[in-house]
């Protein structure tokens, strides 16, 4: 993860960065308490509940809100929930009573977690969404900002459609209580809803986490004995996918496309285990996200949403 100067601070509610994970995520988080002494006061303080720490896309993601939080004299405290909705829900009730002047949250439900936006709305406080979007009833959100997903999942499909030579079966490895997510299928099937010779024959959940999703890649193989490609909403699933693929043998048979293209998906496509993924920009998420609190502070208008266009990534493309 890249560090910067401590203008913009950093609260830390797991004890490790890479530690946390669904399994040790129930942890009751810590109070909050900022690592700054004798620095003047900042123009705003923004509490930053994170979906995880331990995802590349996310350390990217937060770098980036550093960053730009450095540039516009802001403090952050960042949390993060590691996949437990009912850990970030006690750090949003945290945030509120310290009365940051603004809330980000990256729901790890996207339904469940609006009952925290409520309460912030409650309070006064302004709440910002980043990557995955709030879809309770009756919340108020200023600005999500987020990857195209829809058109990400159109990608996917393109890409797997083409792998397979535009016929046979295909799966694909879910995670349904992310908005984010829900959208890269909603893309996925639209793309495949024109080509009738492309059928889903399966979907599984994976909780977006790389055992999970192999387990699920592993029941999907022992069904579908003549599966052709799989989907992985994103880089966990799809590696997941992979180590299924490679214990049963199919390597070559069953195409994979994930979502992301981290660091470990792209020497994997360059190796030629997995086919393709789709490119998200969470740097620049992050510094949108941090951009866009500062112009609502300043009283300017402000977009409800803003989508960032994403590409793919295949053995053909350049390192970047």
């Amino acid at each position: 993860m890249k560090t910067h100067g401590l203008t913009a601070a950093v609260v830390v509610l797991t004890a490790l960065a890479g530690c946390g994970g669904p399994d040790t995520a129930s942890q009751a988080p810590r109070s909050l308490e900022s690592p700054r002494t004798g620095a003047p006061a900042a123009e705003a303080t923004i509490g930053v509940a994170l979906l995880t720490r331990t995802h590349p896309f996310y350390q990217d993601l937060e770098a980036a809100m550093l960053a730009e939080a450095e540039a516009q004299g802001f403090e952050l405290l960042v949390s993060t929930g590691e996949f437990d909705v009912a850990r970030q829900k006690d750090q949003i009730a945290d945030f509120i009573v310290r009365k940051v002047d603004a809330i980000v949250v990256c729901p790890a439900d996207s339904t469940s977690i609006g009952t925290s936006v409520k309460a912030a709305n409650a309070a006064g406080i302004p709440v910002f969404t980043a990557d995955i979007k709030c879809l309770a009833e009756g919340v108020d959100v200023k600005c999500h900002v987020a990857t195209d997903n829809l058109e990400g999942g159109r990608l996917a499909a393109q890409a797997l459609r083409e792998a397979i030579g535009g016929s046979g079966q295909v799966a694909i490895i879910d995670n349904p209580e992310v908005e984010s997510v829900l959208m890269r299928t909603q893309g996925f099937r639209e793309a495949l809803a024109g080509t009738p010779e492309v059928e889903i024959v399966a979907v599984l959940p994976g909780g977006g986490v790389k055992d999970k999703a192999f387990k699920a890649a592993e029941d999907i193989l022992q069904a579908h004995a003549d599966l052709d490609g799989i989907f992985g909403i994103n880089d966990d699933s799809a590696l997941g996918a992979l180590a299924a693929v490679e214990k049963a043998n199919r390597q070559g048979g069953v195409k994979i496309v994930g979502f992301d293209a981290v660091p470990e998906a792209r020497q994997a496509i360059k190796a030629g285990k997995l086919h393709a993924d789709v490119i998200q920009k969470p740097d620049e998420i992050g510094r949108k996200t941090i951009e866009v609190i500062a112009k609502y502070m300043a009283g300017e208008e402000i977009p409800g949403e803003i989508l960032i266009p994403c590409a793919l990534f295949t053995k053909e493309s350049p390192e970047e």
